[in-house]
């Protein structure tokens, strides 16, 4: 049977994958443009099984669904990109400097260290956008779905709403960006619907062409 193990390294909540690198993971089976639905938290180390089911990839952990794909279109209004300069002075408000849920995320963690983790620290832009510098130190489809995962969280208004786990992600890429370019990573809010929160991100290269863009659905969880 085909399978899937999603390593330690790559976690977003404590002992759990992150989800834009789970997505980015499973999406690279399907073949095209996918969108990814995490049905429970992924676990880390150990193998998943994948099954196929027409144009449907599920992704199971024994019995339990833990996520499902299929092929799919990103169909978003992209602005402009800012310079790295408006990026990186955003980035000094990023949220999560003062306080973070999930401190080792590998995506917005600031824990882990440069050439470990992205450290994709998204801070308001203005106009309701966040954005973030990021200089690829490798470069993977999967690891480009990671850094459009976590600035759309922000966008919607984390940690102002508390706790959001991602639900829902597809994403197109255009062109992986280069080992050392000067990245910037955008998001910004696309409404609401009671618990789902959606948002929009996209990446972009040297010279502000877009590499990468994306539509994610956020969930805020119930609370006893």
């Amino acid at each position: 049977m085909e399978q899937i193990t999603i390593a330690g390294r790559f976690n977003g909540p404590k002992g759990t994958g992150n989800g834009g690198y789970t997505c980015g993971l499973v999406a690279g089976l399907v073949g095209v443009t996918a969108e990814v639905t995490l049905r429970k938290p992924p676990p880390l180390d150990r193998p998943l099984d994948v099954e196929r089911a027409g144009d449907r990839l599920l992704v199971r952990d024994g019995d339990t669904l833990v996520a499902e794909a299929r092929p799919a279109r990103v169909e978003l209004d992209v602005s402009d990109a800012p310079s790295y300069e408006e990026a990186e002075q955003a980035s000094a408000g990023y949220p999560g400097f003062g306080a973070h849920a999930f401190p080792t995320c590998f995506v917005c963690g600031p824990e882990r260290e440069p050439g470990d983790g992205l450290r994709i620290f998204a801070g308001p832009l203005g106009d309701g956008q966040v954005a973030s510098p990021w200089i690829p130190a490798e470069v993977e489809p999967e690891l480009v779905w990671a850094a459009l995962d976590c600035p759309g969280a922000i966008a919607v208004g984390n940690p102002d709403r508390g706790e959001t786990l991602l639900a829902r992600f597809a994403v197109e890429i255009e062109e992986l960006p280069r080992v050392g370019e000067r990245c910037v990573v955008v998001g910004w809010p696309l409404g609401d619907e009671g618990r789902k929160l959606y948002a929009g991100t996209a990446l972009f290269g040297d010279g502000g062409r877009r590499l990468a863009s994306a539509r994610a659905i956020w969930i805020v969880p119930l609370t006893l």
